[in-house]
């Protein structure tokens, strides 16, 4: 069999694997969507391989923090790791909430790869309709 060896792309390989897995005190950073559909926040994050016991949802006054550890699927003593291309260790990420979602109501699920989270709008940010008394025989409304 004929291999082409280049020193360089080994060298690159050694260099991501020592700087680019997350570690607890220095986390990687994990892709996301936000959207908003009707009365609610939809956050989803792409965490594939992650088993779900290692995913940490936090919330704390309006921030609220996913962190995730993705392990090595085979472990022991007579693993010999031939290519290691996907990343391994801690993903971590933070979002500022707005003081109008409701953060005691989140739900959150995980399928396929992607932890999806529902966030509400508390009740006193949503529009609603404000009547106007101006007078005794007239009344008009504004949208508010």
């Amino acid at each position: 069999m004929l291999m082409r060896t280049d020193p360089f792309r080994e060298f690159d390989r050694l260099t991501r694997r020592l700087f680019e897995p997350g570690t607890w005190s220095r986390p990687a950073p994990m892709p996301m969507d936000a959207y908003r559909t009707g009365d609610e926040f939809v956050v989803a994050f792409d965490l594939p391989g992650v088993s779900p016991d290692t995913i940490d949802l936090d919330v704390d006054r309006n921030v609220l923090t996913v962190k995730a550890e993705r392990r090595p699927a085979v472990t022991g003593e007579n693993v010999e790791t031939e290519v290691s291309e996907r990343p391994l260790g801690v993903f971590s990420r933070q979002l500022f909430l707005a003081d109008s979602l409701d953060t005691e109501h989140i739900k959150a699920d995980y399928e396929s790869g992607v932890l999806t989270l529902h966030i509400p709008v508390r009740e006193q940010a949503k529009p609603r309709k404000i009547e106007i008394n101006a007078g005794e025989n007239s009344r008009k409304e504004i949208n508010a």
